[in-house]
């Protein structure tokens, strides 16, 4: 894929028709990646006479000149994301289907696709042959497609089957993911998406707002996401986002003309309430948990992985510290883990204990920090009834609601830079998206962890988390105390001078 330098925002490309009423189509594409700090390009395929009643009519482009929009762009400003909306002319889907697979590999750009079938005035492009191209020759270039349940039945030739079967005839025709929006379903109260692809699936769920003004919501939804993933986020991430944006802009939405009004476009998504609950297989439903909440603020919070480093820095009078203990017997885990639990007591020190839970409860520590692998094994009713604290690490958009729906005492946002502390999985999500996550978390304790120097502290702290977690910051320097004691001053002055 190709990377923008610093100084660029990220290409993203709609391919679709326009919207003479500006609500939907390359116009409301172009409000969206505007929105989300993209530089959109567009690829008109066709031109409609419409308004906010109703589609008159509308004349595609001719294949030269269709294609010669896809190349010309391509030559100067090749997309990192292409979204597909409207095309409704069988031939240049049969021109753009040929494009892709000409150019997708080289540029590796990916593909998010709306299957526009008919208008929401009820105006209807569908044609078999439109069908046809579709299932056969677009689908195996699809990164994404998000069908609504009519169209969803339309392409999979399944319309009396359940969606997860509809969706596996898509996966199965070669799409790589499916977005299943559920607007047109009968629940009054809710919308519930489905994604499913082939190694795995969640359900996003939301209030159905009450408002006639939603035209262009299928769009939007496109947009958001391909701009999203233009940002490099994972797919699945990109989806929450892009769904949080829709729901953002719904809640904002306008009258224009005498019909359905139009969506108002914003910044980035961060209030929780525009975000969906998450629901993953794995998960359990814990809907009457409730942990102990943390008294005072987190701040200065070290992490160290023996009970020698606790005694060490205990004389420094922290005031929370993790003790993180990855090697040794069960024996030895469990005594040290005794032992740094009656040491926390003495000094008043707020103790959290990472992946042992179980002993965490045994010997009535102050709290347990859990990654998210250990959530699905853990007691979490266990640790909530003991009142022992828990806290959750996160590094995604997908862990961040996970985590957020469970209500814990706190929540860690990492890793923000890179660290040489333990293989990671994910990459750094540098302070951008720690903004980001912080402000979802707004009713939430969080704490940054991850590669955090000195020199990085006021930039991370700025980010506006409830605190900062340090392991080679402390542990790894020629003289702990001293940097402990810097971190901890510095750290305190500033949460005391932004009360």
């Amino acid at each position: 894929m190709h990377k923008p330098d610093a100084a660029t925002k990220p290409i993203v490309w709609t391919i679709a028709s326009s919207d003479s009423g500006g609500g939907a189509g390359i116009q409301a594409d172009l409000h969206t990646f505007a929105a989300l700090d993209c530089h959109g390009c567009s690829v008109i395929a066709a031109v409609t006479a419409q308004n906010s009643t109703e589609v008159v009519g509308y004349e595609a482009v001719s294949q030269a000149l269709f294609v010669t929009q896809l190349n010309c762009l391509l030559h100067d400003m090749p997309p990192q994301v292409i979204k597909i909306g409207l095309i409704p002319d069988t031939g240049l889907l049969e021109q753009l289907a040929s494009w892709l697979a000409q150019h997708k590999t080289q540029y590796q750009f990916i593909v998010i696709a709306d299957p526009v079938l008919s208008s929401s005035t009820g105006y209807n492009f569908v044609r078999q042959s439109t069908l046809s191209t579709w299932r056969h020759k677009l689908l195996p270039l699809l990164d994404l497609i998000t069908p609504n349940l009519p169209e969803l039945a339309l392409l999979s030739q399944l319309p009396q089957a359940e969606v997860e079967l509809q969706a596996g005839q898509l996966l199965q025709w070669g799409a790589k993911a499916v977005l299943i929006k559920g607007g047109h379903s009968n629940s009054i109260a809710d919308i519930t998406d489905h994604f499913i692809s082939s190694n795995s699936s969640f359900q996003l769920t939301q209030p159905r707002l009450s408002t006639v003004h939603n035209h262009g919501t299928g769009c939007v939804l496109s947009s958001a996401i391909a701009a999203a993933c233009a940002h490099d986020y994972e797919l699945a991430d990109s989806i929450i986002i892009g769904r949080a944006y829709l729901q953002q802009a719904l809640c904002h939405s306008y009258a224009t003309g005498k019909g359905a009004g139009s969506l108002q476009h914003h910044a980035w998504p961060t209030e929780p309430r525009y975000f969906s609950i998450l629901k993953q297989p794995q998960d359990t439903d814990y809907d009457t948990l409730s942990f102990a909440a943390i008294a005072a603020p987190i701040g200065f919070y070290p992490v160290v992985d023996n009970v020698q480093w606790l005694k060490r820095l205990l004389p420094l009078e922290p005031d929370v510290i993790q003790l993180r203990i990855k090697h040794g017997t069960a024996g030895e885990v469990e005594q040290q883990i005794a032992e740094a639990v009656e040491l926390s007591r003495d000094y008043q020190l707020r103790l959290f204990i990472n992946d042992h839970w179980q002993l965490a409860i045994k010997y009535a520590a102050y709290g347990v920090h859990l990654g998210q692998e250990d959530l699905t094994t853990a007691d979490l009713s266990a640790i909530a009834a003991a009142g022992v604290r828990l806290g959750i690490s996160t590094h995604s958009y997908v862990e961040l609601l996970r985590a957020r729906q469970l209500l814990p005492s706190y929540i860690a946002l990492g890793h923000i830079f890179t660290t040489q502390t333990k293989q990671m999985p994910s990459r750094p999500q540098g302070l951008i998206r720690l903004k980001r996550y912080a402000a979802l978390c707004s009713d939430i304790p969080t704490v940054a962890i991850g590669g955090i120097t000195t020199e990085r502290l006021d930039a991370v702290l700025q980010c506006g988390v409830s605190g900062v977690a340090v392991v080679s910051a402390v542990t790894a320097q020629a003289e702990p105390e001293q940097a402990f004691s810097h971190f901890k001053h510095r750290v305190e002055q500033y949460y005391a001078h932004h009360a």
